[in-house]
């Protein structure tokens, strides 16, 4: 059977290397537990009062300064990542141009390393080398789990980790926008959010949603009262 004999078969995997869901999934969480967690913290300070202006004051400066924090925070750690796997695939690139006779044995030693026999090891090297630029990706891959062609963008991990922080701490804002003052609504929506969250990431991981989304609302539970703890202590020594 040749390959244009087999089944049309749809098989697709997820997006595990980087690229915008790990920072966006990651924002999202953040923004979620850290802005709930600040005006948990400004609303237990304040409480017994109908002020609410400086637990939206503080909403508001911490989805700036967090979402600004996380945009710059993953474009500098992806950059560094990526120019670090550049760099190398640059020296991969340098010694099979200067060595390739070792380098295609090398290969053939790694193929064979994970099954395939001798002989065909070292056809299947022969053959990659042929190309020097596919022989730079495929030691690449084998040898420290890099494709040259697929890097990750520095530029859409900081603008999804902005977007998605942004949205995430604007939750827990909402009904403070809206004129409301009760810090339970606020706990309410954003204990929804997390769930859905934790739930939605499940469709990536081996975790079902439910464990996903009950996780999640346990950490953003436990970040909220231990900031209101703190803010209803302090608020009431000044």
């Amino acid at each position: 059977m040749t390959i244009e004999d087999l089944p049309d078969v749809g098989h697709e995997h997820a997006d595990l290397t980087g690229g915008w869901l790990r920072p966006a999934v990651f924002g999202a969480m953040d923004g979620l537990v850290s802005n709930a967690a600040l005006i948990a913290g400004v609303a237990g300070g304040t409480r017994g009062t109908d002020d609410t202006s400086a637990v939206v004051l503080a909403g508001l400066a911490g989805l700036a300064a967090g979402a600004f924090s996380m945009a710059a925070g993953e474009y500098a750690s992806v950059a560094s990542e990526s120019e670090s796997a550049e760099l190398e695939v640059r020296r991969e690139r340098d010694e099979i141009l200067a060595h390739p006779d070792i380098e295609q044995a090398e290969l053939a030693q790694m193929l064979v390393e994970r099954g395939l026999d001798p002989a065909t090891a070292e056809q299947v090297a022969s053959e990659v080398h042929q190309d020097p630029e596919a022989a730079v990706s495929v030691h690449a891959q084998m040898e420290f789990g890099v494709d040259p062609d697929d890097l990750s963008s520095p530029v859409v991990a900081a603008v999804s980790s902005f977007v998605a922080f942004s949205i995430g701490a604007l939750v827990p804002l909402v009904p403070y926008l809206l004129g409301g003052s009760n810090v339970l609504v606020a706990l309410g929506l954003t204990l929804l959010a997390l769930f859905g969250c934790g739930a939605l990431v499940t469709r990536v991981t081996s975790r079902s949603w439910w464990f996903g989304g009950l996780r999640q609302v346990a950490l953003g539970l436990a970040a909220f009262v231990a900031t209101y703890g703190i803010g209803a202590l302090v608020g009431a020594q000044l």
